[in-house]
């Protein structure tokens, strides 16, 4: 199998430094200049410093090099991917397509297999999902992903080549639910900061938690996907990690939003576009998801901290 990474960002260069450990491996990002650094001081120095690159990593900002692999693992924003897959679909013909993002487009409103399947179809597409932190992955810290995929031949090849001796992957062929438990978690981790930036307490994060996890249930059950994925680590794993670890930038952003504070311009934040995305979702199903309505709301400026607090306590009493 030869691989590439394209992106490299911190979470593409993580995965390419533990992907080496079977063999070389190819990381490719557009930006000439960063990939420069890369190859002058064999680290991302901007993105995930302090992890060295094996020396069978190849960095690129060629794109005959993604063209030439037959496994792609595309570590590229939610938002941007779209748009990526359709200018070079033709370069892509045909290849293992593996997402490696979590979001849901704005525009479209699709998850990042979805996106795989309309703009290459040709292509076997899958995603890899689950609790994990870019920083751990290039430390070959002891990490179990979900490796999401429908096709019944390839699915089981790619867990078995995409596997480590730190990265243990788990197949599912529930793509709609790995998508949606990558997202959402993102979401909820949004508020979970939040709660924590603006003061309102351990109990408070706690019940975001769990009405969170409720929520992507609701959604995982209108769009058709397995409630045990959402029980997995696609969904209640990664939604424990993001929302309880100051790792996630999805959640330092909820807590710099709590706290009054900037946050850095240079980090990516899916959570924050994917909350609009999913409350558009929520809209065009019918469904109620509160706290994502407030996160979209709260990442666009229009209510602050204590607005979105009142909102939620003040929705009439239910059933558990």
């Amino acid at each position: 199998m030869k691989i590439v990474v394209a992106g490299a960002g911190a979470f593409g260069t993580g995965l390419a430094i533990v992907l080496a450990a079977n063999g070389a491996v190819t990381l490719w990002g557009r930006n000439n200049a960063a990939v420069a650094k890369m190859n002058q001081s064999r680290e991302n120095t901007l993105r995930l410093p302090g992890h060295s690159l094996p020396e069978n990593i190849n960095v690129t900002s060629d794109i005959s090099a993604v063209f030439d692999a037959d496994t792609v693992l595309l570590a590229i924003p939610a938002q941007k991917l779209g748009d990526w897959l359709s200018e070079h679909a033709k370069g892509l013909d045909g290849k293992r397509l593996v997402a490696c993002c979590k979001g849901i487009d704005q525009s479209t409103l699709r998850g990042p297999v979805a996106q795989i399947e309309a703009h290459v179809p040709t292509a076997t597409a899958a995603m890899l999902t689950g609790p994990s932190f870019a920083a751990d992955i290039a430390a070959h810290l002891p990490t179990a992903l979900t490796l999401a995929c429908k096709d019944k031949i390839e699915g089981p090849y790619l867990q078995a080549s995409l596997s480590t001796p730190t990265l243990r992957l788990y197949l599912s062929d529930d793509v709609v639910g790995a998508e949606l438990g990558g997202a959402l978690k993102n979401v909820v981790a949004i508020a979970c900061g939040v709660c924590m930036g603006a003061g309102f307490g351990e109990s408070a994060r706690a019940a975001v938690i769990t009405r969170g996890f409720a929520e992507m249930r609701r959604i995982g059950r209108a769009l058709g996907a397995d409630p045990e994925t959402l029980t997995g680590l696609s969904g209640f794993g990664d939604l424990a990690l993001t929302c309880t670890s100051a790792g996630s930038r999805n959640y330092r952003f909820g807590q710099s939003i709590g706290a009054g504070q900037a946050f850095g311009q240079n980090t990516t934040v899916e959570g924050a576009a994917t909350a609009i995305s999913v409350s558009n979702l929520a809209q065009k199903h019918d469904l109620d998801l509160p706290i994502c309505r407030v996160v979209a709301e709260l990442s666009s400026g229009k209510i602050d901290p204590e607005t979105a607090l009142t909102t939620l306590l003040s929705r009439p009493l239910k059933k558990e």
